[in-house]
């Protein structure tokens, strides 16, 4: 049987990428702040989520000391974890950031998926192939001017998904795929920038304007044929357009 963790699956491509697997006959394990409404018809019986604020180091301490992860994934023969939960703020230069909006930023965006990618190894060791896809972005490997922790955090999860593939563990493939420019509300956060805090505000408007925009939905499904596919963690960090294009 193979099992899916989703982080940060009640809203945006989350939610996509929950729909994707559910859509697959594969149960997900929802991690977010809120819950996500399904319909019985649309696998709601296959979606055990949880609430739970990644943001915060003591609210995911406590869940993962407890046992929900193991028992999720104890009868699973093929385990996945998708780090997609994210967020782009703060955005501005260095100098005039909050700093508990930094330690939330830092710990959601990199704290997390390093912590639930070191508890899922341990608890899925049972599984002949066990899988981890973080949800990078072009931002991790192109710095932009206000956008210092949202660089940071996503080159963060490059890295660890490169030194992770070295570590060569046992039915383990890892990548940290950046999905392109999503029609997300995040993107819509961009766009609502200021221009003198993000100098590249209008170059995302004008992607919008376009309709160059991807659905989530699209994204959703490429993500998931990549993460099932046997060439995945072939390329540790990779941009999902690349392959694509291939």
């Amino acid at each position: 049987m193979i099992k899916a963790i989703v982080t940060g699956h009640s809203a945006g491509l989350g939610a996509a990428l929950t729909a994707e697997l559910l859509g697959r006959g594969i149960p997900v394990l929802g991690l977010s702040r809120r819950a996500l409404p399904l319909q019985a018809d649309a696998g709601a019986d296959a979606l055990q989520q949880h609430a739970l604020d990644l943001s915060s180091l003591p609210a995911l301490g406590v869940w993962l000391a407890g046992q929900a992860l193991a028992h999720f994934l104890a009868d699973a023969r093929h385990a996945l974890l998708i780090n997609n939960a994210g967020t782009l703020q703060p955005v501005g230069p260095c100098g005039g950031q909050d700093a508990e909006e930094i330690a939330a930023a830092v710990q959601l965006n990199l704290g997390a998926p390093l912590l639930l990618a070191n508890a899922f190894v341990a608890a899925s060791t049972h599984c002949p192939e066990r899988r981890i896809l973080h949800v990078s972005s072009g931002a991790g490997r192109n710095a932009y001017a206000g956008w210092g922790i949202y660089c940071a955090t996503k080159a963060g999860l490059d890295q660890h998904a490169r030194a992770t593939a070295l570590d060569r563990l046992p039915g383990l493939r890892i990548a940290s795929l950046a999905p392109g420019v999503i029609d997300t509300a995040m993107q819509a956060e961009v766009r609502a920038s200021d221009p003198a805090g993000f100098p590249q505000q209008a170059r995302f408007a004008a992607l919008k304007a376009e309709g160059q925009l991807t659905p989530p939905a699209d994204a959703a499904r490429r993500l998931v044929d990549c993460l099932l596919d046997a060439s995945f963690g072939d390329e540790p960090a990779d941009d999902l357009r690349n392959r694509a294009a291939q």
